[in-house]
């Protein structure tokens, strides 16, 4: 509720007073009754007891309330005089946005001269929180991150789209794929699991477009270590993987639960 707000709330709080008040006033005419007429009175004289004593309390409400406000116009225009929109001019483009110290600081867009664009959070001259980035530079050009920054590179929780349609979708540390993620491929294929710099690596699931899918490890993108294909036919394969193969002694079990062992 801000200074206006309030002092309507009250003359309308207090004019519905006067108002009972009158009325009360103009019921006296048509009474002969002395009960009536003294309860009137009272009920008239508490009315405007209330409009008075309120008023006294107006005051001293009143004046608190404007001092906050004070306050907070004193606020808000030191931060102004701090962070302003300002256009700052760089060899790799222009900024528009929020500034401090001459730094980038708070809200703002960077203009690339190769046609990027970054529109986000940034701190003390560098992107930092949340943002989204538009590449138009090859081998990128087309590609957008959603997500969090920190220190000029992707950190945190974020989104990439790739220009042929691939979506990866989960964790960054300094600028690259890092933890838990889901990489969906424009082909239909989907992983769920770990990434390490940038690339697929530790336990996850690989989802085929046929319906397939492996569960298990994984090393430098590639399926090796321990781990459980499943067919689309309901067969399922168990054992030791290798630059994206079998190896060693797997188990086989079909739909039947019937076992068979395989050697690679």
């Amino acid at each position: 509720m801000n200074k206006d707000d309030f002092e309507k709330k009250y003359s309308t709080n207090e004019n519905l007073l006067l108002e009972i008040s009158n009325e009360l006033s103009q019921l006296k005419n048509y009474s002969k009754d002395n009960l009536i007429l003294k309860t009137l009175d009272t009920t008239i004289m508490k009315i405007n007891y209330i409009i008075n004593e309120n008023k006294k309390n107006l005051e001293s409400i009143k004046k608190d309330f404007l001092n906050l406000y004070q306050k907070i116009d004193e606020f808000q225009s030191n931060e102004d005089k701090n962070s302003q929109n300002k256009e700052l001019k760089f060899d790799e483009g222009k900024y528009i946005g929020q500034v401090l110290n001459n730094l980038q600081e708070g809200f703002g867009t960077f203009y690339y001269t190769s046609g990027s664009i970054y529109e986000g959070e940034w701190k003390k001259g560098k992107k930092e929180g949340k943002g989204k980035f538009y590449c138009n530079k090859e081998p990128f050009d087309g590609d957008r991150y959603e997500g969090n920054w920190k220190n000029d590179k992707q950190d945190g929780k974020g989104t990439y789209f790739f220009k042929d349609g691939d979506i990866y979708d989960g964790n960054w540390i300094d600028g690259k794929q890092e933890g838990k993620g889901i990489y969906d491929y424009n082909d239909g294929n989907r992983y769920e699991g770990d990434f390490k710099n940038g690339i697929i690596e530790g336990k996850g699931i690989y989802y085929y477009s046929n319906g397939e899918r492996y569960e298990g490890d994984f090393r430098k993108g590639k399926r090796e270590g321990k781990g459980i294909y499943y067919y689309n036919t309901g067969e399922r394969k168990m054992g030791n993987y290798l630059n994206n193969n079998p190896t060693g002694v797997h188990v086989l079990i079909n739909k039947n639960d019937v076992v068979k062992v395989e050697s690679y």
